[in-house]
């Protein structure tokens, strides 16, 4: 059995599960699994080993640091590592090795975690899935011919299969969930300033966030305390104090207020069978619980794509601009053919995005003036076979997901299921801004009451 965090953590704490011991696990499953799934640019078994060692010795001297104290855990290969390459997934980076450690790197280590390695990400967070880059893309662990969405691709896998029990993500259109959903976990987008940037790649910063990817809603909760916090070197860091996120897991939504979407996942962009199914099954179980769950209108997804869309496009080519000057080739064909529209925009085109964006988010804001939580989907279904994901996808069909980047909320995603070929389906919690523990509080509610979480993919049995 592979436990989650928090059933480790406790196990850990007690001394009857050995720190040393839950690391060759998973890396025995790593080592057996990832040639399949290719979650990782680097797997670090020795270092792993070495941290673990010390972990279980720290324990047994002075006691536990905290949850996370002998954890395996890993990160997106965007986020910087002193003396560990830091790629993008990228030939332009393949070689680069950061001097320091992004802030939520560092906090991450502080608080104990047994370092596993670097995780696949689309290049750059937003190339993918591409099979031109010296490494091959993340796949699938419920079925490795299958997309894991992107960009934190690899976090997904790796998580899903066992093979660390937490990994970072980032999110700048849907990075965090929509990997989580398609791999059938929990990942959460944090408000837009909760936790630094500071050290991680960018893709586009007035959109960027880091946030934790995990199987369960209480683990992610236990991982956005480690890595939530204001950090003075990044501009957009909020200087707020930093809640109890899980003080709220085991109160129920008995008084909630839940707005759905429903124009979002029935027109905008239907979604499949399964993913209503699972929707409708959530808002029947809010109800039922005691909260109160009505429809809400908020713009369509249309619009927060055409607007959120620009801003990314033109925020990322001017991040890679000199790059691509100097050797546009060096790039993969897929992530250089959308940089490329970036340059094909104007300032007054980005400038009209940003006032279309105020104007979204004042329309968010009083369309959920009398909720507490929205409900929608996270992707528009199962995962599609990785060879048929298509170039263009982004720009062909609005996702569920970039309204929530270009408003700063904060979204969760939480499986709800199985849909055709057994893959996962899930859906997408939302709150107002900084309200994540009431997130998790809602999340944590269906997720126990629900017997997902009890099946792992067959290949990580």
């Amino acid at each position: 059995m592979i436990p989650s965090i928090a059933e480790a953590a406790a196990l850990i704490a007690a001394r009857s599960l050995s720190p040393v011991e839950l690391t060759e696990a998973c890396l025995a499953r790593a080592e057996r699994l990832d040639g399949q799934v290719h979650a990782f640019i680097r797997l670090m078994p020795e270092e792993a080993r070495a941290a673990a060692r010390a972990a279980e010795a720290r324990i047994m001297k002075e006691g536990s640091r905290g949850p996370l104290d002998g954890i395996p855990f890993a990160h997106k290969d965007i986020y910087g590592t002193a003396g560990i390459p830091t790629t993008g997934h990228s030939r332009v980076l393949q070689d680069h090795v950061p001097a320091a450690d992004a802030t939520t790197v560092a906090k991450l280590a502080a608080a104990g975690i047994i370092p596993f390695g670097k995780l696949a990400t689309h290049e750059f967070a937003f190339g993918g899935p591409s099979f031109d880059l010296p490494w091959p893309p993340a796949r699938n662990p419920w079925n490795p011919a299958h997309f894991t969405a992107g960009s934190s691709s690899g976090t997904g896998a790796a998580v899903a299969a066992g093979m660390v029990l937490g990994g970072t993500g980032s999110d700048t259109g849907g990075s965090i969930r929509g990997p989580a959903a398609l791999c059938g976990i929990t990942g959460i987008k944090p408000t837009y300033g909760l936790c630094s940037r500071a050290g991680i790649l960018p893709l586009a910063q007035s959109l960027d966030h880091a946030g934790p990817m995990a199987w369960t809603v209480e683990d992610c909760a236990i991982l956005l305390q480690a890595m939530a916090g204001y950090d003075p070197t990044d501009p957009a860091s909020a200087n707020r104090p930093v809640p109890d996120f899980r003080a709220g897991l085991g109160q129920g939504v008995k008084g909630l207020r839940v707005g759905v979407i429903r124009h979002f996942h029935e027109r905008d962009n239907p979604v499949s069978p399964a993913t209503l199914a699972g929707i409708e099954g959530a808002a029947a179980f809010f109800r039922a619980e005691g909260a109160e769950v009505r429809d809400v209108a908020l713009p369509s997804l249309a619009e927060f794509n055409a607007c959120g869309w620009v801003i990314l496009l033109a925020e990322a080519f001017a991040v890679h601009e000199g790059w691509m000057r100097q050797d546009p080739d060096r790039y993969g064909e897929l992530l250089r053919d959308r940089l490329v529209l970036g340059g094909l925009l104007s300032a007054a085109d980005y400038l009209q995005a940003q006032k279309r964006r105020r104007a979204l988010i004042a329309a968010t804001e009083a369309a959920a003036a009398e909720c507490d939580l929205l409900l929608t989907a996270a992707q528009p279904g199962e995962a599609p076979r990785i060879e048929e994901v298509p170039k263009w996808g982004f720009l062909e069909k609005p996702n569920f997901t970039i309204p929530f980047n270009v408003t700063g909320w904060p979204g969760i995603t939480v499986p709800t299921g199985f849909g055709e070929g057994g893959l996962p389906v899930a859906m997408q919690l939302v709150a107002k801004p900084f309200a994540e523990p009431l997130l998790f509080r809602a999340a944590h509610a269906y997720e126990a009451a629900h017997a997902w979480r009890a099946t792992r993919p067959s290949m990580a049995a």
